[in-house]
């Protein structure tokens, strides 16, 4: 049975950049919470859990099935619905949200599951992108707490080229005429807009835009008026706030496991983890490619790489394409009933 969001209180909650006086994680069940079968499906960027982001992939009779396993999805903090720059009072409100990181957002959603849900294991972390990057930091951060992750488009480390890339959607907003240093007094219109510009042509592989994929079966007549409508308008629409849309990137240019536990040593992280994985790039992603997750498999003790035979790039894990999350869903199926 799927509930609306709830919001559980950590009170005075210590973070990377400081302090949150009263943090708070939004989440949301799915299924019997006796079910021992715990599956956890935390967001990715850009995406919030009021809006259905997590559907693509649970509900019955698709490969979350709440009636096989109890699942429960998390907001990533600086989305707007868990604490964010955009809903923290003063004084940590707005530009002056403290620096968060995904080990802040694993420990916050551990503390949700154990001492509210009264979770004891979770059998597997499933998530796309950021999300994904959760996935890889969970077996991390609690290694005898979870059994199976599985990765989507994403990575155990923001790799140099992929932060590279997200200066650019930064720079876009930063510089923007309105932005004013996060201190803007309505919402800046152009910040936003540039930032979904730039960031619009690394979503998808090239072949997707030679395919002219882009005009969405005749939706749109042409390049602009989807870069408008999908991409300007799912920011300004859905009413994303541009702190929070900063403090995100951070939390996803600084990812990297290896800090957790191992000095930085990037192999030996890899090494380090004990529970089973399924690796799942895109074969045309852009930003989280599928070298990386070769790499990584190479290191991982008990791991499986499937790559999503794809020309939609980043976004083919993220639902955007229905055979690609046909592909995803019957890989995970395997992973969960294999023993």
């Amino acid at each position: 049975m799927q509930t609306s969001n709830q919001y559980y209180h950590h009170g005075r909650f210590k973070v990377a950049g400081g302090v949150l006086p009263d943090a708070v994680t939004a989440y949301r069940t799915y299924g019997d919470p006796n079910n021992d079968k715990v599956i956890v499906f935390p967001t990715c960027f850009g995406v919030k859990l009021a809006l259905g982001s997590q559907d693509y992939l649970v509900g019955e009779g698709k490969v979350l099935d709440p009636n096989k396993y109890f699942v429960v999805t998390f907001a990533l903090f600086c989305n707007g619905e868990s604490s964010s720059p955009s809903n923290t009072p003063a004084p940590y409100s707005g530009p002056y949200f403290p620096f968060i990181s995904y080990e802040d957002n694993i420990r916050a959603q551990h503390a949700v599951l154990t001492k509210h849900l009264g979770v004891r294991k979770i059998f597997c972390v499933v998530g796309f992108s950021m999300g994904g990057q959760q996935a890889y930091h969970w077996p991390v951060i609690f290694p005898d707490f979870v059994e199976r992750f599985v990765p989507i488009c994403s990575s155990a480390r923001t790799s140099p080229h992929n932060q590279c890339f997200l200066e650019g959607p930064k720079a876009a907003m930063l510089a923007s005429k309105d932005f004013d240093d996060g201190h803007y007094k309505s919402t800046p219109q152009h910040g936003i807009r540039a930032f979904a510009r730039v960031y619009s042509a690394w979503a998808y592989g090239q072949t997707w835009f030679r395919e002219y994929k882009y005009l969405m079966d005749g939706e749109y007549p042409d390049l602009n008026s989807f870069i408008r409508e999908r991409w300007e308008g799912r920011f300004i629409a859905n009413n994303w706030d541009a702190n929070d849309m900063i403090a995100l990137l951070n939390t996803w240019q600084k990812g990297d496991i290896s800090i957790i536990r191992d000095g930085g040593d990037y192999v030996k992280a890899l090494k380090s983890i004990k529970a089973k994985g399924l690796i799942m790039p895109s074969k045309t992603d852009l930003y989280f490619t599928p070298e990386d997750s070769e790499t990584e498999v190479s290191h991982l003790r008990d791991a499986k790489l499937h790559v999503i035979p794809t020309i939609w790039g980043h976004f083919a894990g993220g639902g955007a394409n229905p055979p690609d999350v046909a592909f995803i869903s019957e890989k995970i199926t395997e992973f969960l009933q294999a023993s």
